[in-house]
């Protein structure tokens, strides 16, 4: 029984000694120290032994579990040391090398023409104005004198949620709550989302961007909202950039005019970005309607302003030379990293 025991012995730390990996060593674990290992079948065989026997093969029986186990830990030990080397050896890093760039992100053009808009309106001594998307017929329409029956009023131009409640299609809306929150002076300016029930094409989109202005004040004129568009023209597109009116009509303002400006590309030579013309249309302004002002709660008699809109797209589509709308919302990282 002791030699059968010193062989169990001898054999396992011969195996210990050769092992190469934590793998080896759980099996070696089970091998030698588990309820089929031989040394617990040797074990088992300690009833044929004699009483006196019995107390000094247990003993050393014991003794052997004991040293398997130490020698297991010790080979665990050093293995472990190996493979942490082995795995510091491959993953270091060479701190003298020249750094990975990061990929970082751009602001997207809308939001990159928006802020510049923003930040030239303040630099005039405009406030940034927010209103609700979700808006009322009354704010949306009726306060902005816009007749019962017009057509912007149909259900195939705009997104109705009820029969009174709707996604706002213009942020003239904001002009609104602006006059009934504050008393005049006014001078406001309201960038945001709009949403019309339009088919998707290079041009057109059901959700776009606009930025509304708005002037109130005693003796504004005509002449203000001119000086003030052609500041913003020049900071936006070029110092050499002028702007012409052209006669329009919006509800909300009279008398009303739509905006060119002269093309930043050819000067207003005729190109192809201004379709030979020489300007391109940016914008609808005009004085503030006398029963926008008197629905406001601002006495016409005493206040007059101006307002304005334009859409952020169309001044992005400009100055970038981008041709198809979708472009901004179908979110190519190599089309807007561009930008």
């Amino acid at each position: 029984m002791k030699e059968q025991l010193e062989a169990i012995k001898a054999q396992a730390l011969k195996e210990l000694e050769a092992a190469s990996s934590a793998a080896e060593l759980e099996q070696l674990r089970v091998n030698y120290l588990g309820k089929k290992s031989p040394l617990t079948a040797a074990l088992k065989n300690m009833g044929s032994l004699t009483p006196e026997e019995r107390p000094i093969v247990g003993q050393m029986a014991n003794s052997i579990k004991a040293e398997i186990a130490e020698a297991l830990d010790a080979a665990k030990e050093k293995i472990g040391q190996l493979e942490l080397a082995n795995k510091l050896e491959k993953e270091k890093i060479d701190v003298t090398l020249p750094s990975k760039k990061c990929a970082c992100g751009k602001l997207h053009p809308l939001t990159k023409i928006q802020r510049e808009m923003e930040e030239i309106f303040l630099g005039m001594g405009f406030s940034i104005a927010e209103g609700p998307e979700v808006e009322t017929e009354y704010y949306n329409f009726t306060a902005l004198n816009t007749p019962e029956f017009h057509p912007a009023r149909d259900v195939q131009d705009t997104f109705y949620i009820t029969d009174k409640v709707l996604l706002r299609s213009q942020t003239s809306t904001t002009q609104v709550h602006a006059m009934e929150e504050n008393k005049p002076p006014i001078r406001v300016i309201s960038p945001g989302r709009v949403y019309r029930s339009d088919a998707v094409d290079a041009t057109h989109s059901p959700m776009f961007h606009q930025c509304e202005g708005l002037v109130i004040d005693k003796g504004i004129t005509m002449s203000d909202l001119k000086g003030t568009l052609l500041l913003f023209a020049k900071q936006m597109f070029g110092e050499k950039t002028e702007i012409r009116f052209r006669p329009h009509h919006f509800p909300f303002t009279e008398p009303s005019c739509e905006v060119d400006v002269s093309c930043f590309v050819c000067g207003g030579k005729g190109c192809s970005v201004c379709k030979g013309e020489g300007w391109i249309e940016i914008l609808g302004a005009g004085m503030v309607h006398p029963n926008v002002l008197r629905m406001s709660g601002i006495d016409p008699e005493e206040y007059s302003g101006f307002a304005f809109g334009m859409g952020i797209e169309r001044i992005v589509m400009t100055k970038f030379g981008i041709s198809d709308m979708r472009l901004l919302y179908e979110n190519d990282v190599r089309f807007l990293s561009q930008f």
